[in-house]
């Protein structure tokens, strides 16, 4: 691990290999280990894969109060500017793939190729705000484990949790270890995103959505408009996958990734 001090937080963050520059943005309540089967593989195979822990989560600064999608998007163009990285491909899962959606609206110069992975670039409904701002209340007063325990067989399809135990276990200690300020505060601050399919379908670069089948939180359903919606964006669907396709299904999902990389490159 590495961090780097960038407008008064300290962000952790792994460095590895080197090449074509790749940064992936971890989703919620996740941090960095989230992409370690694809942090580890691709920075042996010719590409420098950073990933690090957004503010709030992992070992990175936990800043209260609320956090948008602007603010982490700036916090990733000041690491990438922190390690020299001018142009890079770009992609994160969930509210990762939604930081990700703002970089490139924000950022675009900076973006080599897309990769949103069971996302939506929809912006919030009134009811979805209200239970975004609800839970940051539940998670201030009880802490992340109550909602850690009820949503991992959402995150994790339920079949997988039995099969992948180790997977399971990663994802539900991912979940329970992120700080509850940090956690709040990226709620509150998501409740407000904008709506980004205008922006996607300004998209020129190379752009990969890939979604699990049995994803509730983002369903195909959300994959294919995005892939409508950007010109000549590439749709892989992951069988037997939720919500976390690059744990549950690691193989299948790297193996669609590296194809896009190859084209890229």
């Amino acid at each position: 691990m590495s961090t780097a001090e960038l407008d008064g937080i300290s962000v952790a963050y792994d460095d590895l290999g080197t090449g074509l520059p790749l940064v992936l943005v971890h989703g919620h309540p996740f941090n960095r280990t989230m992409w370690r089967p694809q942090a580890e593989r691709f920075g042996r195979e010719g590409y420098r894969v950073v990933t690090a822990d957004l503010r709030g989560y992992g070992e990175t600064t936990v800043v209260p109060g609320k956090t948008g999608l602007d603010v982490f998007a700036a916090d990733i163009a000041r690491l990438a500017d922190h390690l020299g990285l001018d142009r890079f491909v770009l992609g994160g899962l969930s509210m990762g793939g939604q930081i990700v959606m703002e970089f490139q609206r924000t950022y675009p110069d900076r973006v080599a190729g897309l990769l949103l992975a069971d996302t939506s670039p929809q912006e919030e409904t009134e009811e979805g705000k209200r239970v975004r701002n609800a839970m940051a209340d539940r998670v201030l007063a009880e802490g992340i484990g109550p909602y850690a325990d009820e949503v991992l067989t959402k995150m994790v399809s339920p079949t997988n949790v039995r099969t992948q135990p180790d997977v399971a276990a990663h994802v539900l200690r991912m979940m329970r270890t992120t700080p509850r300020e940090g956690a709040a505060a990226a709620l509150r601050g998501r409740a407000e995103r904008p709506d980004y399919r205008e922006t996607l379908a300004k998209v020129t670069v190379p752009s990969l959505i890939v979604v699990g089948t049995e994803d509730e939180y983002t369903p195909v359903s959300d994959a294919e408009l995005m892939h409508e919606l950007i010109p000549g964006s590439t749709l892989a669907v992951i069988e037997g996958a939720a919500h976390m396709p690059n744990l549950e299904r690691e193989a299948e999902f790297n193996a669609v990734f590296a194809r896009f990389l190859k084209e890229i490159g």
